[in-house]
């Protein structure tokens, strides 16, 4: 947003917080760091400029499903394609972000890992989510099956040890064989699991949680033993059947209960509007993280991308391996996600929530990121009333938009 370019350190307009919207509000900052985020006050004066009308100050998004943008592909291993893909993805409104892998060979990862560990190390992101291998053939989704396969303890050593401590989260399938030991050993890492990619019964996906929450709180420190996924659900899972109703159900009731946080890709490819709408009215906003699931097609129109070795073509802004039916991953940033969300009927401030403070809390970053209150990182996407980018901030500086 040009105009804010060098202003003072404070902004006023509406602004949505944890506990709702507050209509006339400031938000200020010093260097990296929110100072005040609140109601108007008269000493706020003439030296804070006033955003235009009906925009909105949101806190920064955070994304734990992001396989790249703008052209850069994470999967790749090339250094020059993360950058591209975080500068991309920042610039977009996502101020934090986990860098997803796709299914690819071993030595595919293990040359990606150690680039995204050094683009963690650096702050760029804010770790690893890989989304495989260990996933069922039976819902592979835009994964290629060559590159599943069932859980082997040796090479999720190597992939932790490749992403020097940076790699978060990991889908699995629940049903695949191992997945018990799986489950005990990602937890040992400090990695938490996510189940998705599944073809699994509802009583598999209940024994499975079941399971990893009690390794959870047998590993967790200062209050904070992790909180396990559900990766984009609906997608690449059984669909519900009133006799054979598979995972969802009883993922969506487990999430209303706290015990499970679900991702939604609510961007009216993966989800019809109805059916993201559903999802938090029975999951409700605080366990439910709006994801992008975005490829480097993001950004770029249609043409002929890549996700690791897999060719994806987009065409009428849908995104397809091969000729499978089902999308190949998204083509939207996060905050236009969150912008059909709410055109789904989902509450603004819900919506916003689920892409900022619900997924911070994931990742166990609610105290540096993810809302908008003093001493958390100056991180705010700046939006027009119809949720159109205007500005970013993140870390206290403004970002050149895309």
């Amino acid at each position: 947003m040009a105009n804010l370019q060098g202003t003072s350190n404070h902004l006023s307009g509406r602004m949505v917080t944890d506990s709702g919207i507050i209509e006339d509000a400031v938000l200020s900052w010093e260097g990296s760091r929110i100072t005040y985020a609140g109601p108007a006050r008269p000493a706020d004066g003439a030296g804070t400029p006033p955003l235009p009308e009906g925009a909105l100050i949101l806190p920064g998004l955070v994304d734990l499903h992001c396989h790249g943008g703008g052209g850069g592909d994470f999967t790749s291993g090339s250094a020059e394609d993360i950058r591209t893909a975080v500068s991309f993805q920042h610039r977009s409104g996502t101020t934090t972000l986990l860098a997803s892998t796709g299914a690819a060979p071993a030595g595919d990862l293990l040359e990606a890992f150690p680039l995204l560990s050094t683009a963690a190390d650096e702050g760029l992101i804010a770790g690893i989510h890989a989304e495989g291998p260990f996933l069922s053939p039976a819902r592979a989704g835009m994964h290629d099956p060559a590159h599943l396969q069932s859980p082997d303890e040796g090479l999720l050593t190597e992939l932790a040890a490749a992403a020097g401590g940076h790699l978060i989260s990991m889908t699995y399938a629940p049903e695949l064989e191992g997945t018990d030991t799986l489950v005990y050993d990602l937890v040992t890492h400090g990695i938490i699991p996510a189940i998705g990619h599944t073809d699994c019964t509802a009583e598999q996906a209940s024994a499975a949680l079941d399971l990893i929450n009690e390794e959870l709180a047998s590993t967790g420190f200062d209050g904070f033993s992790g909180r396990p996924m559900a990766t984009h659900l609906f997608n690449a899972m059984p669909a519900i059947h009133h006799r054979s109703p598979g995972p969802v159900p009883l993922l969506l009731e487990r999430a209303r209960a706290g015990e499970i946080a679900v991702e939604l890709i609510a961007d009216n490819v993966h989800l019809h509007a109805d059916t993201a709408r559903m999802a938090f009215t029975l999951a409700g906003p605080a366990n439910i993280c709006l994801v992008s699931d975005s490829t480097a097609a993001a950004g770029r129109g249609e043409g002929v991308f890549w996700l690791g070795r897999s060719e994806i073509t987009v065409q009428n802004g849908v995104a397809r391996r091969g000729a499978a039916e089902a999308p190949a991953g998204g083509t939207r940033t996060l905050l236009e996600v969150v912008r059909c969300a709410v055109e789904a009927g989902v509450g603004l401030h819900d919506a916003v929530v689920s892409a900022s403070a619900v997924p911070a809390g994931v990742l166990g970053l609610a105290d540096e990121l993810g809302s908008l209150r003093p001493g958390l990182r100056a991180d705010a996407v700046i939006v027009s009333a119809g949720l159109d980018l205007l500005g970013v901030l993140r870390a206290g500086v403004w970002l050149k938009l895309p």
